[in-house]
């Protein structure tokens, strides 16, 4: 599934609510669509921008096509009074989880989630994505304690962050499915670019 209009999971409040409503609607044109929006106080303050193409590819060309974009567009919005820095990245390897199809796509490997509720007596879980469903996933839990729960459904309407976790196993997966993308074997000295998000 790739449909550019399916919505996330969760969204932003505040000022990165509404960059995140300001700029969905620019990207969606352009075959881009938003995985998440993050002002932060790096180099004095940042806006990070995260977006992906609907097959999951993204390249250094992209983040300088939505760059140009969206920077004049929110000059002119004013919605950040100081000065900020913009930076446009992919997801990574270790991508969020933002939109069910993320969930289907990457089922079988490692994820981090945090709930807004408490289930099975905690909100934060670490396990293996199973059981897939319009409305909920199983986790089978990571190195569970003795007697503890190993399987937790969890359903979508309560989940609040998600990540996959990176492992040589996601690796390998993403390698195979960027390979499988761009018809074209990945050179070994492109690992760290692969593993590493793209930014602008």
């Amino acid at each position: 599934m790739n449909n550019i209009d399916e919505p996330r999971l969760f969204e932003e409040d505040g000022i990165e609510g509404r960059v995140a409503t300001l700029v969905s609607p620019l990207l969606q044109p352009l075959s881009y669509r938003l995985i998440r929006v993050k002002l932060s106080g790096l180099n004095g303050l940042t806006l990070q921008i995260m977006a992906e193409r609907t097959d999951g590819t993204m390249t250094i060309e992209d983040c300088e096509i939505i760059s140009r974009t969206i920077s004049p567009f929110l000059d002119v919005q004013n919605v950040i009074e100081r000065k900020y820095h913009l930076e446009i990245s992919s997801p990574g390897i270790d991508r969020p989880l933002v939109r069910k199809s993320d969930f289907f796509k990457w089922q079988g490997h490692i994820v981090k989630i945090e709930t807004s509720v408490v289930i099975n007596g905690r909100q934060k879980f670490r396990g293996i994505l199973t059981n897939i469903t319009q409305n909920s996933f199983t986790l089978n839990i990571d190195k569970a304690s003795h007697g503890e729960i190993t399987d937790v459904l969890i359903p979508f309407a309560d989940v609040t962050n998600a990540r996959l976790v990176l492992t040589d196993e996601l690796i390998r997966d993403a390698l195979k499915k960027d390979k499988n993308l761009r018809q074209q074997l990945v050179p070994e000295d492109n690992l760290s670019t692969l593993i590493e998000k793209t930014n602008c």
